[in-house]
């Protein structure tokens, strides 16, 4: 009794260790703090030192109530470099409170309805032979397409292109790929 007692336990103990080092595995850094799946889009985004630029820029706009909501969202969030590569006063001037509707608009392109991970963006791609157009909270369209078979790039309706640099950065209210470039709507 007492042998099978102890390969029970051994066989519980390998169970928790192999969970724990899978919980491990799965947790995401960005901008250098990591990301809580229980926590939503704002409160982990205000974490991240990657993306102060969005985040004020979200304030300005007023759509911390909306980013906070039940969703779900997917976000595709620019880094401060990427905002920084604008050209030269672009973001001060949206940043100001009588552009705060264009500013709301680049904002709100940057945002799908709706939990779109990683696999299901590739499978839209697939499905769509190649590319796959996303339509944006703002009204716009984004299309997505492979760079190999683990990248995806976001091209907007001016023609500019972002990679995915972080994918499945997951939330309460859904999820979060980091870009490098700002999208820019029509």
């Amino acid at each position: 009794m007492k042998k099978s007692l102890l390969i029970f336990s051994l066989a519980i103990g390998s169970f928790v260790a192999t969970t724990t080092t899978t919980f491990a595995q799965n947790e995401v850094m960005v901008g250098g703090e990591k990301m809580y799946p229980k926590k939503d889009i704002v409160d982990n985004a205000v974490n991240s030192k990657n993306h102060t630029t969005l985040v004020a820029a979200v304030k300005a706009a007023g759509l911390v109530e909306t980013l906070k909501s039940k969703g779900p969202f997917t976000v595709f969030a620019p880094v401060n470099d990427a905002f920084e590569n604008l050209p030269e006063g672009t973001v001060e001037t949206l940043l100001k409170p009588e552009n705060k509707a264009t500013l709301t608009k680049v904002l709100t392109y940057h945002v799908v309805s709706g939990k779109m991970d990683f696999n299901a963006i590739s499978a839209k791609i697939k499905a769509s032979k190649g590319k796959a157009e996303m339509k944006t909270v703002a009204g716009g369209t984004l299309t997505a397409k492979m760079n190999g078979d683990h990248n995806i790039t976001l091209t907007d309706e001016k023609g500019n292109t972002a990679n995915i640099t972080v994918y499945d950065v997951y939330q309460s209210n859904g999820v979060i790929h980091v870009i490098d470039t700002v999208l820019m709507p029509n």
